[in-house]
């Protein structure tokens, strides 16, 4: 009976890769069954990062110099610590089904241009998603798209459009965000515009089950029916006081109800359902999505700390009414972008779209500066902040770029398999700092400040005199490289050409510069002639005149060259800040 009652609960949708079914043996065994590892196709997908059984570095890059043994970094755990939102501390991941993770994340409602902090929820969850694949899960990550709701019908009445072709286009406009940001697509993007009877049958179910109830072709849930109601948010139910959270409603037996179907008006869309016509409130699709995509017991559900409640709490509640073996296990939410200590939102009109941050600003800086905070804690967006992240993504690449450039004159065939010893402990401390870092939290900020020592290695390999004399250089190098690039990997930091992504954060600093390349060349040969003439106080004005506007010149015995830099003003203010 517990099978069958579990299968009546879920109604998969026929295109289903990924189902959990835990409270039933001989359905789990069949999916375990058919469950086989695609090793290649995972490793292709995150530039042949290594798993949990292998380290970042191979046996070739471990040597001792000397070549006697052969020792491997020191085995740490990989066990990955995630805070869960509905315990409020941090727990030992462990997956219902070994091997496989189910993943749903609330995704955008579709009727504008995403701002920034959209782009801190999808950065971290895919910071999350690439982490988990690098552990050896395969991870079914869901992602919706809300195209039926108030607020785009509202806008599409303001410009005269069709909502769903409204929708529709700002989803496309949200995907080139994405790749902008080096988000990987999830496994599926469910809209809610394709899944009415996914949504019309748990409403039935509710229904059924005694948890909801209609008025006038309106459905709505009662919250008093559900004891629980409020376990992830902590909210008891006299808080939720009339006006505030929900719109009045003298129909409601209770103010904190919600609306599961709504009857259709004049001018909106609508779909017929057995209540009359209408469309579906705001939180049951995604617990009817996540089911007809995950089931009703998964691993991960997360989002922005904004949908903690009301979306996740109704989301809850829906799902433990439409069957009562519902169960996320770990739910994991991110930290607001603010700005001026307040949080970013349209609906305050505070914000910034991501394609007005790109616009000035190089996307991967953009991510550096979005992972650079902990993923829970708030990050408060500021000119100073995007600035230090361009500066530090060209240093970043311009050192790999450097060292590629070294290595590519070499055979790598005819490198020793050998590495110098204070190198490969430069190697071993970065994995695992890195290792222990992203399995605690993911705290991606402190895998990026570990970033400097190995960087540091290699700029000091490249150009100082002891470092150019040093042993095993050469491999040194190619091992320095393999372990950074593939740490980046994880973090979605990794360009398709350390070349392009330089000369692209020039263009973006002289465009912030209101400079062109040119001007600046002149400024560099007006320099260079002041120097030659002894005319240092006019040379030292034009070194200011472009470090003022964030364009840092580089003197070497090859001649002048720049750099983008912090602006002095914004130097300053990060100098009296600290």
């Amino acid at each position: 009976m517990a099978t069958l009652l579990l299968l009546k609960c879920y109604k998969p949708l026929t295109p289903i890769r990924f189902s959990l079914l835990p409270n039933s043996l001989e359905t789990t065994s069949h999916y375990l069954s058919s469950f086989k590892p695609n090793n290649r196709r995972l490793f292709r997908c995150l530039s042949s990062l290594s798993s949990s059984s292998q380290p970042l570095i191979d046996e070739k890059c471990s040597s001792k110099s000397n070549g006697d043994d052969k020792p491997q970094i020191p085995p740490l755990s990989t066990q990955l610590w995630l805070h869960n939102t509905m315990t409020r501390k941090k727990e030992l991941f462990t997956p219902k089904v070994e091997g496989k993770v189910g993943m749903y994340v609330c995704g955008v409602t579709a009727y504008d241009l995403s701002h920034i902090g959209h782009a801190r929820v999808y950065v971290t969850f895919d910071v999350l998603y690439r982490y988990l694949m690098h552990l050896g899960y395969q991870v079914h990550y869901v992602r919706n798209f809300t195209d039926v709701d108030d607020k785009i019908i509202a806008r599409a009445n303001e410009l005269g459009e069709d909502p769903i072709s409204l929708s529709r286009r700002y989803c496309e406009e949200f995907h080139k965000d994405m790749v902008h940001l080096h988000c990987l697509a999830p496994s599926v993007e469910p809209r809610v515009s394709d899944h009415m009877p996914q949504i019309m049958d748990m409403i039935k179910q509710i229904l059924d089950n005694g948890f909801a109830y209609r008025v006038d072709g309106d459905v709505y849930f009662s919250v008093d029916k559900l004891p629980e109601y409020g376990q992830l948010s902590g909210r008891k139910l006299e808080d939720n006081r009339a006006g505030e959270r929900v719109a009045v409603d003298s129909r409601k037996k209770n103010p904190a109800d919600f609306a599961l179907w709504k009857s259709a008006k004049e001018g909106e869309p609508f779909w017929e359902s057995p209540w009359g016509p209408g469309r579906p409130g705001w939180h049951i699709e995604c617990s009817a999505m996540s089911a007809a995509y995950l089931g009703h017991s998964f691993d991960i559900h997360g989002g922005g700390m904004d949908l903690v409640f009301p979306h996740h709490e109704n989301e809850i509640a829906q799902s433990c009414a439409a069957c009562k073996h519902s169960n996320v296990t770990y739910w994991i939410h991110n930290g607001f972008v603010t700005i001026d200590s307040e949080k970013m939102s349209k609906s305050l009109g505070n914000f910034f779209t991501i394609r007005q941050v790109i616009e000035l600003y190089h996307p991967l800086a953009m991510r550096l500066f979005l992972i650079g905070t902990h993923y829970r804690s708030p990050i408060n967006y500021s000119v100073v902040q995007l600035e230090s992240a361009s500066e530090r993504i060209f240093y970043i690449y311009q050192t790999l770029k450097d060292c590629e450039n070294v290595l590519s004159q070499h055979d790598a065939a005819s490198l020793k398999d050998l590495t110098a010893p204070d190198t490969l402990d430069s190697i071993n401390k970065f994995h695992n700092d890195f290792v222990a870092s992203m399995c605690d939290d993911l705290h991606t900020p402190v895998v990026l400040a570990a970033l400097s020592d190995p960087l540091k290695t290699i700029n000091d390999l490249l150009h100082t005199r002891k470092g150019k004399k040093q042993a095993m250089r050469l491999e040194s190098l190619a091992a320095l490289e393999k372990i950074i690039r593939n740490v980046l990997t994880v973090l979605g930091l990794i360009p398709t050409s350390y070349s392009e992504v330089l000369q692209e954060l020039r263009e973006k600093a002289l465009k912030r510069a209101k400079l062109t390349e040119d001007q600046v060349l002149l400024k560099i040969e007006e320099r260079t002639a002041a120097r030659k003439n002894k005319e240092y106080e006019k040379s030292d004005a034009v070194r200011k005149d472009l470090a003022a506007v964030g364009i840092a010149l580089m003197d070497s015995p090859e001649g002048t060259t720049w750099r983008p830099a912090v602006p002095l003003e914004l130097q300053e203010q990060q100098t009296a800040a600290t």
